[in-house]
């Protein structure tokens, strides 16, 4: 692996061997980078060169950091199963010059011990669309994984049609999930959950280490990231699709987005996942998925709470109550915020609900109410004589309540103008895989700037026909 261009660590293979396999991705032989982040190779200190050497960088081996799949456990729609990196390698964990470590994972580089029947490849338009969605998060300011490069395999891959076989190189502070604890405690062997609990404060919380009860600071720690990350998530009007715990972040990272999408007009139910037919994970119930997913985590911790189960179980518990009042005062101060209002201002909170509900009622674009209250919209606003009346007494108590400028910026730093539309994301992928990026490109260029309205940019603020978003369905790519 050449030196110039990355600078590999793979301390995840310290931890006992049931926690990973060695293994090479077997897609990128023939590999044409397609798609490569700049700005993201220079934040993790790899020193691009050329297309050529690149490409050779990650076929190459390095024996003293041979490339991994990791093994996990989870539950998938409520359903406990052994998991792994079935579809994915990391290739390395990259150290930059400041001290961070970061994983480098294909996904999308064919099968590994844990496909479990299958191809482990990827399609170029599930892999485009996982490009242009984390970079959208990021943008959008949501602690989520990042893209480094597309690459196109050369591979032909079936997924009800032939499409073209395509690899995405993602990038995370770690893939540990709640569901590698759970691997950890339900499927490991006796110590490794004390090595994978000492492993995961060393490279994520170091500042947990000297406390009293590692194993409870750390659930809080993960609780207190996954709520900030789900609000974050309601924001913006987006749904995960798969909020299972294997794509539970202990870092509090959002990744795998292959069945989500940005919910347009409101409504609490919203569902796009073509797996999700129960509406496990539709927008309005991630907040108690996240609740449901920790406490499988809580679950997995319990031997290292307390050497007596029912003290470990007491603990935990109380932790785990701890999620509601931290839910309702992060959640009701971002929605607050969407308004205008100071984050401890509750007493407004009447107005948000009262919004929310007519938004449902009528079917309002979520993301377009808030940008038209913040005047960064070309849509025109709902002629709704309810909403005007909502409006004036929302604009009464705003200016009995705060600062002008201060609640306009409120607002601009917490409505964005664009998001990435689902007709728009999916025509871009649909002209890509005949061969045209252009239109991928112009998204992913206004996406990457969501609170930068421009006038003349309507194009990415309308939603789409009625008809395309009655059958719009995501899919999880594999």
């Amino acid at each position: 692996m050449p030196t110039s261009l990355f600078k590999f660590d793979n301390a995840y293979l310290k931890l006992p061997a049931s926690f990973y396999s060695k293994t090479k991705p077997s897609t990128l032989q023939k590999a044409e980078l397609l798609l490569f982040n700049g700005e993201l190779a220079r934040q993790l200190d790899i020193l691009y060169t050329s297309a050529a050497d690149f490409v050779a960088a990650i076929q190459a081996e390095d024996p003293q950091n041979p490339s991994y799949a990791q093994a996990y456990a989870g539950h998938q729609f409520g359903s406990f199963t052994r998991l792994g990196d079935g579809r994915a390698v990391v290739l390395g964990e990259q150290l930059t010059a400041d001290g961070r470590r970061f994983d480098i994972q294909v996904k999308g580089s064919g099968r590994t011990p844990y496909s479990r029947g299958g191809d482990g490849k990827a399609t170029l338009k599930a892999m485009l669309r996982e490009y242009l969605i984390s970079e959208a998060m990021a943008a959008l300011g949501i602690p989520t994984s990042r893209s480094l490069a597309v690459l196109k395999t050369g591979e032909t891959v079936y997924r009800e049609t032939n499409n073209d076989g395509a690899a995405l190189l993602r990038v995370m502070h770690s893939h540990i999930r709640v569901g590698t604890f759970q691997f950890a405690a339900f499927l490991g062997q006796p110590g490794d959950l004390e090595a994978l609990l000492a492993y995961t404060i060393e490279r994520l919380y170091p500042h947990l280490a000297e406390s009293e009860n590692p194993a409870l600071a750390l659930f809080h720690e993960v609780m207190n990231r996954q709520i900030d990350l789900v609000v974050h998530w309601m924001r913006v009007g987006f749904i995960h699709g798969v909020m299972n715990t294997d794509n539970s972040s202990v870092s509090g990272e959002s990744f795998d987005y292959g069945p989500c999408a940005f919910m347009n007009a409101y409504h609490p139910a919203t569902v796009y996942s073509s797996i999700d037919e129960q509406g496990r994970y539709a927008f309005g119930n991630q907040p108690n998925i996240i609740k449901w997913n920790l406490a499988r985590f809580a679950e997995a911790l319990l031997p290292l709470m307390a050497p007596e189960k029912e003290a470990a179980i007491a603990l935990a518990q109380d932790a785990l109550d701890a999620f509601d009042a931290r839910w309702q005062r992060q959640y009701q101060g971002m929605m607050l915020q969407k308004l205008g209002f100071e984050p401890h201002q509750t007493m407004y909170m009447p107005l948000v609900e009262q919004l929310l509900h007519l938004m449902e009622q009528h079917q309002l674009d979520f993301t377009n109410t808030f940008a038209s209250l913040t005047d960064i919209t070309e849509v025109a606003p709902t002629d709704i004589a309810a909403l005007k009346s909502w409006q004036a007494e929302w604009q009464n108590a705003l200016a009995a309540s705060t600062l002008t400028e201060q609640a306009k910026a409120r607002m601009l730093a917490n409505n964005p103008a664009y998001i990435p539309r689902n007709h728009l994301v999916e025509e871009a992928l649909q002209a890509a895989a005949q061969g045209n990026l252009d239109p991928f490109n112009e998204l992913l260029a206004v996406v990457r700037q969501p609170y930068d309205f421009k006038v003349g940019f309507k194009k990415y603020q309308e939603g789409a026909e009625p008809q395309f978003e009655e059958a719009y369905q995501t899919f999880c790519g594999t």
